[in-house]
This record gives structure tokens, sequence and C-alpha cells, in this order.
């Protein structure tokens, strides 16, 4: 990454940022005798991997979750990346704007940020700013309530009431929602939770390395630990955190147990290393068996959240194009489909 941004405790910064200085050498030493996590990875990209990924791990199995909050977000790396954004809190429920300099039209991303419904901390904020910046749309992003502390039902009505707040003031056709990893979770199931409440659905949702299933599914659920930032076990962690008595069940929780016919358009995208890879493929072809429309674009280059490596790889920036694109042909076009570009689509 292209810049370190430091929040919190001095002893957890000089923690981080002395662990982080110990992935980078020994990954440059690695990368000298050949031994790369993926031949087309450069030391610095691995190094970004290595380094979430030990923060993930450290700030999951401290005794104290908002401790663990602050050891995750003490050292950001971030790309060299500059969104002209300006920030506001939001009036009425908790949560933030994101206006472009240059806005282009009067639709409005609903942003759910990523954390496995754990955590919140800076990398949201700046994903934030990276959709406003390449959509040049209004982003709200609502802060939700966190598990373990507030299990489920707590994000799926803190969802909704994020949704009937920006409906009470844009109309649903000019409303697209939007999430990455457990936000992309939070995204599919408002579907669900609007079609139960009979309330019109936005223009089209998209999921971005969307978990679509809270239990064990798919061989990369433990295939790709050695290349994603984010591990298998860490994703069924952030399941029995959700529903830590299993009063709900995995079934009821799960995007991919339900029928997204005649609901919104979806638009998923997928990294070929990242540990719901596979989930997110089933959830695609259900999806299409099902009729419901649905386009899943995947890089088999690329590890979790890929996304936010913005100009870092020819990747994550054809990805936030795709994006751009999806919104702009169903939000001008009356049932447009998504274009179709070079790429591996999957469905």
């Amino acid at each position: 990454m292209g810049k370190i941004v430091y929040s919190g405790p001095l002893s957890l910064r000089l923690r981080s940022l002395a662990k982080l200085s110990q992935i980078a050498i020994l990954t440059s030493l690695r990368h000298r005798f050949g031994r790369r996590m993926a031949k087309d990875w450069d030391a610095n990209m691995e190094t970004g991997i290595r380094f979430v990924r030990h923060q993930f791990t450290a700030a999951m199995r401290h005794s104290d979750i908002k401790e663990g909050r602050k050891l995750f977000d003490s050292v950001q790396l971030q790309t060299d990346d500059t969104y002209a954004i300006t920030r506001t809190d939001a009036e009425g429920i908790k949560g933030h704007w994101y206006d472009p300099e240059d806005r282009e039209t009067d639709a409005v991303l609903l942003y759910f940020h990523g954390g496995g419904y754990a955590f919140h901390g800076g990398v949201s904020g700046r994903f934030a700013q990276m959709l406003a910046h390449h959509t040049a749309m209004r982003v709200f992003a609502p802060e939700y309530r966190l598990t373990p502390e507030h299990p489920h039902p707590a994000q799926a009505e803190d969802a909704m009431a994020a949704w009937d707040d920006l409906a009470a003031q844009v109309p649903a056709e000019k409303i697209v929602v939007i999430g990455d990893s457990a936000g992309g979770h939070m995204a599919l199931m408002l579907l669900q939770a609007l079609k139960a409440q009979g309330k019109p659905q936005p223009a089209l949702c998209i999921g971005l390395c969307p978990w679509t299933d809270i239990g064990d599914r798919g061989a990369s659920l433990r295939d790709n630990d050695p290349t994603d930032l984010v591990q298998g076990w860490m994703a069924l962690q952030f399941g029995r955190w959700l529903d830590p008595d299993q009063a709900y069940g995995r079934e009821t929780l799960s995007p991919i147990s339900y029928d997204y016919s005649g609901l919104a358009p979806l638009y998923l995208q997928a990294g070929g290393r990242e540990v719901l890879r596979d989930m997110i493929i089933d959830f695609a072809h259900e999806q299409k068996a099902n009729g419901a429309e649905v386009r899943l674009d995947l890089w088999p280059d690329m590890p979790h959240d890929f996304q936010a490596y913005d100009s870092m790889t020819a990747s994550s920036q054809v990805a936030l194009e795709r994006i751009r694109q999806a919104i702009d042909s169903h939000i001008t076009t009356v049932g447009g489909s998504l274009r179709c570009l070079d790429g591996a689509t999957i469905v």
C-alpha cells in the first residue's frame, strides 16, 4: 500500500507498526528466494495481505473485542489514490454522507460496510470515499450495531432503518444498495426484508465479495487461506457471533437459502483467491436457476475485498469501472441489463 494511517493509543500503533515492519522484511526475503504467496503478486501486495490477516487474527482472538478493534484500526494501509470527497454526519440516523466534488447524478448509494459484522474502522470510511469518487454519486453509510455485543437481528433492524430513512428522501428507483463482505450479506438480506414488508426494491443491489452463507460451504473456505486476508475460520466465527445461540439458524441467515427472482437485479464481484469464492459462485448459480437477474464477475488473481486496491492493480481498476457501468445501466435505462465487458463473467 502507498501510505500508513494511524489511530488510537500510541502503544497499539507501535505494536502494529513493529509487526508490519517484521512482515515486510520477511516477505522481502521470501521473494528474494522465490517463495511468493502468488507468483504474480509483488512483495508490497503480499505484505499488505499478510499484515491485515495478522491484525484480524490478533483482534478476533483478543479477550476484549473492543480492544481488538482498536488494535485492528491502529495501523491502516491505504493506496496513494486521492478522493475529492466531503464527509458529513447524517441527521436522524447514525452514519455519514460522502459527497463527491464532481457529483453527476441525483441517485444515491446506500453502502453497508464489511468487517464480518464485528469491525468498523478507518478502512470502511476509505471504502465509502472510494465508491463515491468512482461512481460520482452521494454515498450514505450507516453505522450499524456490531457483533458479538449485538447479534442478529440488530444488523437487519439497522439496515431497514437506514433504508427507511433514505427512502423517505430519495425514490427507491434511484437508490443502489451496495455492500462489501458482511456488508454484501446485509445488502442481500435487506432485499428479502423489503419483499417481506411489501416495500419497493432498489434499482440495483451490488455485492462486493459478499458473504452468502454463514456456514461451512465450498472448498475455497479453507483452500484459499494461504492467499487471502480473511481466513475460513474467521468467516465461521463471524457466523457464530451473528447467531450465538443458533436461535435463527444457518438457513434463515444465509442469502443462498432465498429466492431472488422478481427482486432487484444483482451484480456481484469476487476474487479467485478469496475464501468466500465458492459460496459466491454457488449463490450466483442458484439465483440464475431461480430466474433472478444476476451477474457475477470473478477476478482469478484477486483476494477478498480487492476493490480497495484501486490503482494498485489492473483488476481493481476494472472492477471499479464495472461497478460504475452497472449502476449507469440500471439508473439511466429502464429495464436495463448489465453490459458485458471482457473478463471472467461466471453468470
